[in-house]
């Protein structure tokens, strides 16, 4: 069907609804030309169009008047093969490739700017802001395209707006734009209605800077999409250019009266420093040299596999490349990992670079080994750090090797699904006060929490920083951003991440208004504000004594085009050249002297990718996420049996202070979204699907492995009645058509067992579904730990606890015991005592968090939450031989 009522600003859903409508269209023409409809009906369809396709570049001017014509002139076989022909270059993405897509008459051609012989090179648009006047802009456009040579190594194309408004929505649907080229003059408003954005610049309190429009234009760019090369065609002096603060974001200044050819080559080399992959590209030139190994690593150069009788199929396998490219050595044009100096140095600041970070380090073990990195350089023994109890078990396992103290927290349960949210920001707030006033805030030296968690909770990550920052203000704060790396793509999620929220903080911090509001709110506080009045206020620290400390840590691998285990450690410390020589102790700690080759090759692919097209991967993973959601609700038999749960069930309305409910909700649109991403304490990532699945009879394990065995359909984790799906940037609307089968033919299969159950089956299944809906175990707090793992002052039960000496403890036999979980004796002691204090981290799975740590006291609801678990994954528990505990002195 055609939609009603398109917009330009409609961001999210307009790149599937250009390809629709315009298949739609085509289907119309179709009719058109077989007399069933008649032209109304196919001018209706066109017009629909129109407004679209003035934010892309193809078809463009030239076959968007060629189909007016013929519409016009009832050319019925020449509009629809016109039409048939743009439908399926755009669907197909041909125009990137054939430049007869772009003629009028494909024998023609379109010039010698396109791929040829056989060579790719990668297709842009260049977005031309300009003022409208026909004759100038069409000459500027003319003799930019002049300067294109067969030796370029991009192919770029125009496309032309004319105002604010419509560059703005041109740059946030078109994912091909690469580079902005603005001249001054231009008008502020769309001729065409954009509420939406309209609605948002109104509370961002954007209005038209008449004099400075230009630079105006180039600011807001920058902030949405930082990756985009943004050069100034002004007739003004350079100086009084430069003197505003907001020319920082331009990659050029341009007089406007200049021969274009500067402009053509700044806009190339702009795109050519993005592409540039420097360990990569090296690694494909050394891959083609003629080298003779003789160190330890046979299977370099592939000989042993190709010339083998026996494993030779691997070879076949892998192909070529991947032994080709195989080396453990460091030199020859390769670099060290652990030390880098070349292209692998290179490789990581282009990295910072790309996520707003100061430093970037590749790390090939996985997010475990960065977070261990990270805690083992920012902490010393004995050093207090705060932490999500719920978070992975690499934080823990970081305090037990480096000696800290996690002082935990607890986030807000979801008893219901079996799941835990995420920490309240007063939470936070109340351990660090509590610390302050037992005299051990000296003693804190990080902040450590999981954004976004597992689930999909997002943190409001700038509010935690800012409050926390005010009652200690060189607080370091460690992210561990391992699903939520792609967000730095999205300028509606990279506010939420810890380098976009540091950056916002770093620019806070410098204007005067920072001071201003700080100040007023001590007058207001007063000097001996009670603790209780500091939890209930919104915190402003300091700007003067903010030490800026963040730490983020994201698994490449899990959201963008990186071999599994790839990792990156990004930093914005002001501190970190203190950090920097205990940072590199760390890597040399956990890092492998034999990284792989590829693993690195890949991330500094994935980083090229993510820069010069992750805005539009991400945008679809986005609308792809969302087209689930919404087929999953609105189909009467999929959502009679199953559910995608909302914002408003996976956050209690107390961490939606705008109100926000769900993106489905009626009348919620992005403008709603993005209000509640800069208010709410909490964001859910669109991108993270749970779908409960208890309703249809199935618990989270057996529904995964349904999905796997019987379809084809892998899905991320589970708990006792859900399971999570993640759209990512690998896929596409086939993978959606593919789920939704598949939930339909399950929905119909659980119908149709239903109708021929009887009384008895039906009451079974209704059984089923209360024991996994409803008769769901309570979520276990930590309890805390025993006093011998304790450092208490004045009496008062210290929170944290001293977790590195209780787990090697348990390594001497002699010092562990073991009580079987039903036994009569942990009755016995839950009631009477000796605790029982736990030997190790146990982990079942799901729901994946620990439900004890080493040194904890094992509690009544913990004991009550295991006896009640049916999931066959526990780590750190062995039922034939019962709790590890650790004697007690």
């Amino acid at each position: 069907m055609v939609h009603e009522h398109i917009n330009i600003d409609q961001i999210f859903s307009l790149s599937a609804l250009r390809s629709d409508n315009w298949r739609h269209l085509l289907g119309v023409s179709r009719k058109w030309v077989s007399g069933k409809v008649d032209m109304a009906e196919v001018k209706e369809s066109f017009t629909k169009l129109e407004p679209m396709e003035m934010l892309h570049a193809y078809p463009g001017p030239k076959l968007v008047a060629k189909l007016s014509k013929d519409l016009v002139e009832e050319r019925k076989d020449a509009f629809t093969a016109l039409v048939a022909r743009i439908s399926f270059s755009i669907l197909t993405r041909y125009y990137k490739e054939d430049p007869n897509e772009w003629s009028l008459n494909p024998e023609d051609g379109h010039g010698d700017s396109f791929n040829s012989a056989g060579v790719h090179r990668p297709y842009f648009e260049v977005l031309i802001v300009a003022p409208d006047r026909v004759h100038n802009v069409e000459r500027n456009v003319q003799a930019l395209l002049s300067q294109r040579q067969k030796d370029d190594d991009f192919i770029y194309e125009p496309l032309v707006v004319h105002t604010f408004q419509d560059a703005f929505c041109a740059v946030a649907v078109n994912n091909n734009i690469c580079a902005v080229a603005i001249f001054d003059g231009f008008d502020f408003t769309s001729r065409l209605p954009v509420p939406q954005l309209n609605r948002t610049m109104g509370e961002l309190h954007i209005h038209a800077d008449e004099d400075h429009i230009g630079l105006q234009l180039a600011s807001v760019i920058a902030e949405y999409r930082p990756e985009l090369d943004l050069y100034l065609m002004s007739d003004q002096r350079p100086q009084d250019i430069t003197e505003d603060p907001r020319s920082v974001c331009l990659k050029r200044v341009l007089y406007a009266v200049e021969e274009p050819t500067e402009l053509h080559y700044a806009i190339l080399e702009g795109v050519r420093d993005r592409y540039e992959t420097p360990f990569f590209d090296n690694l494909k030139k050394y891959a083609h040299r003629p080298i003779s190994t003789f160190h330890a690593l046979p299977i370099a150069r592939g000989k042993s596999v190709f010339k083998s009788d026996w494993i030779r199929d691997m070879g076949e396998f892998y192909g070529k490349n991947l032994f080709m490219a195989e080396s453990s050595a460091t030199t020859g044009g390769l670099d060290s990992l652990l030390e880098p100096t070349g292209n692998i140095k290179k490789a990581q600041q282009k990295a910072a670079r790309a996520f707003g970070a100061d430093h970037s380090f590749f790390v090939t073990n996985g997010t475990s080994t960065s977070n261990k990195m990270v805690l083992m350089a920012v902490a010393k023994p004995g050093d207090i750090f705060i932490v999500d109890r719920n978070c992975h078990k690499s934080h823990h396992y970081g305090a037990v090797l480096g000696g800290l103290y996690p002082y935990y927290v607890e986030a807000y349960p979801m008893k219901e699904y079996s799941m835990y949210g995420a920490v309240p920001l007063l939470a936070i707030k109340k351990a660090l006060l509590n610390l302050r006033a037992e005299g051990k805030l000296d003693r804190v030296r990080a902040v450590d929490m999981t954004n976004c968690t597992f689930d999909g909770h997002v943190y409001n990550t700038r509010r935690v920083m800012e409050e926390c920052l005010a009652i200690k203000p060189d607080l370091v704060f460690l992210w561990d951003e391992a699903w939520f790396g792609f967000a730095h793509f999205s300028p509606f999620l990279r506010p939420r991440t810890a380098m976009g929220a540091a950056a916002n903080i770093e620019k806070w911090m410098r204007t005067p208004e920072a001071l201003q509001a700080y100040e007023a709110q001590q007058a207001e506080l007063g000097q001996q504000a009670s603790d209780e009045v500091l939890l209930n206020t919104r915190l402003i620290p300091d700007p003067r004594q903010i030490r800026l400390r963040v730490y983020q840590t994201h698994s490449t691998h899990k959201s963008m085009s990186a071999i599994r285990q790839g990792s990156m450690v990004l930093v914005k410390d002001v501190d970190f050249v203190q950090i920097e020589p205990q940072l590199h102790e760390a890597v040399f700690t956990h890092a492998t002297t034999s990284p792989n080759q590829q693993l690195i090759a890949s991330m500094d692919v994935a980083r090229r990718q993510m820069e010069l097209e992750g805005y539009g991967l991400v945008s679809n993973a986005i609308q792809i996420a969302l087209d689930i959601r919404h087929q999953i609700k609105t189909h009467p038999l999929i959502s009679k049996y199953f559910k995608v749960l909302g914002a408003d069930d996976m956050i209690p309305a107390e961490f939606r202070q705008s109100g926000f409910k769900d993106f489905l909700a009626p009348g919620t649109n992005w403008s709603d979204a993005a209000v509640s991403i800069r208010d709410d304490e909490f964001f859910l990532d669109p991108t993270r699907i749970t779908l409960v699945c208890g309703t249809a009879g199935y618990d989270g394990t057996q529904f995964k492995t349904l999905l796997a065995d019987e379809f084809n359909i892998q899905v991320n984790k589970t708990s006792r009645n859900s399971v999570l799906f993640q759209s990512n940037i690998n896929n596409t609307r086939s993978d959606v058509a593919q789920l939704m089968r598949v939930l339909l033919e399950l929905a119909t299969r659980a119908d149709n067992e239903l109708a021929h159950a009887g009384a008895e089956g039906l009451k079974r299944f209704e059984e089923r579904v209360v024991s996994l809906m409803t008769d769901v175990p309570d979520l276990p707090n930590f309890s805390h730990f025993h006093d011998e793992y304790r450092s208490d002052i004045g009496g008062k039960p210290s929170v944290e606890g001293d977790i590195r000496t209780a787990f090697f403890k348990s390594w001497d036999t002699s010092n562990n015991e073991y009580v079987g979980l039903f036994s009569e004796e942990c009755d016995k002691r839950l009631k009477e005592g000796p605790p029982m204090v736990s030997a190790k981290l146990v982990i079942p799975y799901p729901p994946g968090f620990p439900i004890m740590v080493p040194g904890q006291v094992i509690s009544q609801e913990i004991i009550d939450f295991m006896r009640k678990l049916d999931v066959k994954e526990v780590h750190g528990y062995d039922s034939s031989l019962g709790l590890q505990l650790l004697k007690l002195k």
